[in-house]
């Protein structure tokens, strides 16, 4: 079990963040970009099991500057909630979140002494991509099918660092054709398709798909032990 802790962004701004901590040493730190509902109790699940593979977890709210202390479900409601409050961070002044993602990576090369790996899912895959291309102290990036990341501004953009990409074929939000334009763009990103809906990996939500959730999280922990160790 983590707890929180305040993080503070470039401005001043205090960032709440969902710290889990290994119980021997740290490997090094992966830093979990939440979706677009919170550091909920599914996003606290996912940092907790990378703690309990050895790496010390941060989960940053990204919410924190338009709305603090976001913790929704998976409802309707809350999809339309989740969507009005992503709208809102993306309007936001640049660097805008990106700061605060910025605080996370550094909090976590800190307290772990390692380097520092960035995973996220949804909204957050897609920040976890600008990330890798724009983010200072990562060693690797793993982006859970990204709302957006396949549409030609997040396409041109160039990463940083290795990258491993989780999509699938039956996405709404990733359709499968710009999964392949950036596919095309990008040779060098790892990228992963599975049959399943966007959203595969969340065992809270209708469209959990357990096979495809187990592989992926199996690739980003080798993934991650090659880049971070």
């Amino acid at each position: 079990m983590g707890q929180f802790t305040d993080l503070t962004a470039a401005d001043g701004q205090k960032i709440p963040a969902y710290v889990a901590t290994p119980a021997g040493k740290p490997k090094g730190a992966v830093v979990v970009l939440q979706e677009i509902f919170g550091v909920n109790s599914h996003i606290r699940a996912v940092a907790d099991g990378y703690a309990a593979d050895g790496w010390l977890a941060v989960a940053p709210s990204t919410f924190q500057r338009v709305k603090p202390g976001v913790e929704l479900g998976y409802t309707e409601a809350d999809i339309g909630e989740g969507f009005r409050l992503k709208q809102a961070v993306e309007h936001l002044r640049a660097p805008g979140v990106m700061q605060d993602i910025q605080a996370a990576i550094d909090h976590a090369a800190q307290a772990s002494g390692g380097k520092v790996g960035i995973v996220g899912y949804c909204w957050g895959g897609l920040l976890t991509w600008r990330a890798a291309c724009t983010l200072d102290g990562l060693s690797a990036a793993a982006p859970y099918y990204g709302g957006g990341m396949t549409q030609p501004d997040e396409i041109a953009r160039t990463p940083r660092v290795p990258v491993m990409a989780h999509l699938s074929d039956r996405d709404q939000w990733v359709p499968m054709d710009g999964v392949e334009a950036f596919r095309q763009a990008h040779p060098e990103v790892e990228v992963h398709i599975y049959p399943a809906q966007h959203g595969f990996n969340c065992d809270q939500r209708g469209s959990w798909d357990e096979a495809a959730a187990k592989l992926a999280r199996e690739r980003t922990l080798a993934f991650f032990d090659k880049h971070l160790g």
